[in-house]
């Protein structure tokens, strides 16, 4: 008989997690720990889920470098300054900079660097994850209740796999047969066998079927009761980011048109995006992270990173915008204010950016945006523009920079050329859509991401303001097929994973397989 779990009292995480296959961390209770434990309702469900959610913007499973490590905000500023367009003026006190400086990958045996946090993170989030998601069959309560517990489960094992396998493995399309990650879709505790790397296709194979479960049953669920919990429109955004990088352009612009419809979001203007971008309730938000006084991550914050004028760890490395991208802006483009050219610190390099400021200061608080409304017109336009539906490509685009620039027009723009380097300019419509994301979501999605999903290249130059000792020249960041953003995997998994054999299964530790 199937045990019941009626009340649960574990803190962020209510559930045994697992990660590394024999080395789970977290103590729990006796019955928690059976793989046939389900909950009894969709209530008691929801208190792993809110401790999920407040996991990914606090630190979860380091023991070294917590300040870079606080969840889904801190991964995506580590894609960002792994890329061309948000630049380190300098190491400061090293967190992220070894990031920036692809210098973190020979650290996989230690427990406290980047392989090993993201790694055990998505791990752990999955392993809760699961053991709500078998709770599906047996779980009493309003079916709309249920949809929306087990519904936001699906959606985030969708996107937990989904950033553990663009970490992990080189990009979809051409690499099917790659080695991806294991896929564990059942409850596991300490002592579960671990399982050997899934394909590439085969971890797609079940995140696409977890976002399409996801966005059914959220189509029928309860309202969204905060702003962090994932509703229909995000599942249907993890669904657009994710045929993305599988090249399903149909799918990629069906799914950012739903988002935009379910959100009931609006493209922020004025204040709401020239405020800070601090605030999770804002119209145009879809997805963040409303942060309470108690809740902050103080020094291993977002906030901490990036604002300068809070006189932390934003002022020793200050975080600056490629002036090439800069420059793409008109001269009444209102993002312009989201970097300062004239900032008595910029020297050489970019320009400070003022994008991302503290609400308060004094209290450390700041709310963190993972999803805007934004993101899904540009991804609406992007993927017409790769079906050759140009027109209704300018329309998606016109509609974002219509609130942007007075002045734009891309009438005069068409086709899908782009360059082997991202500096090699061809003029094509899909280059202009891409430059307007690259602008829009600076700080906010990961720029690498991109990179690697359109297959191209990018080298660093002091033009752009990069720092001499962050130019990477002996880094194959050109070649789009190399392994210089493929992390490898910890040594603690392999340790504890009987199915992996290190010999083979690890990632090359350069840019290339030996």
């Amino acid at each position: 008989m199937k045990k019941i779990i009626t009340y649960i009292t574990i803190g962020w995480l209510a559930l045994g997690m697992f990660s590394c296959a024999d080395d789970a961390l977290e103590t729990v209770p006796t019955d928690a720990m059976s793989t046939e434990t389900l909950f009894a309702t969709a209530e008691a469900a929801m208190v792993p889920l809110n401790g999920l959610y407040r996991a990914f913007y606090e630190v979860l499973v380091m023991t070294g470098n917590t300040h870079q490590c606080f969840g889904l905000s801190a991964y995506n500023l580590m894609a960002d300054v792994m890329a061309e367009d948000m630049i380190m003026s300098a190491s400061g006190s090293g967190w992220f900079w070894y990031d920036c400086i692809y210098n973190v990958k020979t650290r996989y045996e230690s427990t406290g660097w980047r392989p090993y946090d993201l790694w055990r993170t998505y791990y752990k989030y999955i392993a809760n994850i699961n053991y709500i998601i078998a709770s599906e069959e047996t779980m009493g309560g309003e079916p709309s209740d249920v949809n929306y517990a087990i519904g936001q489960a699906y959606a985030l094992r969708a996107y937990s796999y989904f950033m553990l396998i663009q970490s992990f493995a080189r990009t979809y399309k051409g690499h099917e047969s790659d080695p991806g990650v294991p896929l564990y879709t059942e409850p596991t505790a300490a002592g579960t066998a671990g399982k050997p790397r899934a394909t590439v296709q085969e971890v797609y194979t079940q995140i696409t079927a977890d976002i399409d479960k996801a966005v059914e049953l959220l189509g029928n669920a309860s309202a969204r009761r905060h702003i962090t919990h994932v509703d229909q429109s995000v599942a249907l955004g993890f669904q657009a980011r994710i045929a993305s990088v599988m090249e399903d352009w149909a799918k990629a612009q069906s799914a950012a048109e739903a988002a935009i419809t379910a959100s009931k979001k609006s493209i922020g203007t004025g204040a709401t995006i020239l405020s800070g971008m601090n605030d999770a309730l804002a119209s145009n938000v879809m997805w963040g992270a409303h942060i309470i006084a108690d809740q902050s991550g103080m020094y291993a914050g977002f906030f901490t990173h990036m604002d300068a004028e809070a006189g932390y760890y934003g002022a020793t490395a200050l975080k600056q915008i490629n002036k090439l991208l800069y420059n793409e802006m008109g001269s009444k483009d209102v993002r312009r204010a989201w970097w300062d050219p004239e900032y008595s610190g910029n020297g050489k390099g970019g320009y400070q950016q003022e994008k991302f400021k503290f609400a308060d200061v004094q209290t450390w608080l700041g709310d963190y945006i993972w999803m805007r409304v934004e993101e899904m017109y540009l991804t609406a336009a992007e993927a017409a523009c790769q079906q050759g539906n140009d027109a209704k490509a300018r329309e998606h685009l016109m509609a974002l920079m219509s609130k942007r620039d007075a002045d734009f027009k891309c009438d005069n723009k068409s086709g899908k050329a782009l360059g082997k380097l991202t500096t090699d300019l061809t003029g094509s419509l899909l280059e202009e859509i891409l430059i307007q994301r690259r602008i829009e979501l600076w700080g906010e999605f990961g720029r690498i991401y991109d990179i690697r999903r359109l297959r191209q290249g990018f080298k660093r130059t002091l033009e752009m303001g990069w720092p001499e000792g962050a130019l990477i020249p002996n880094t194959a960041t050109d070649d789009p097929e190399s392994y210089a953003w493929v992390m490898t995997i910890p040594q603690v998994e392999f340790d504890g994973n009987k199915e992996l054999n290190q010999a083979k299964d690890q990632n090359p530790v350069g840019d290339y397989p030996n």
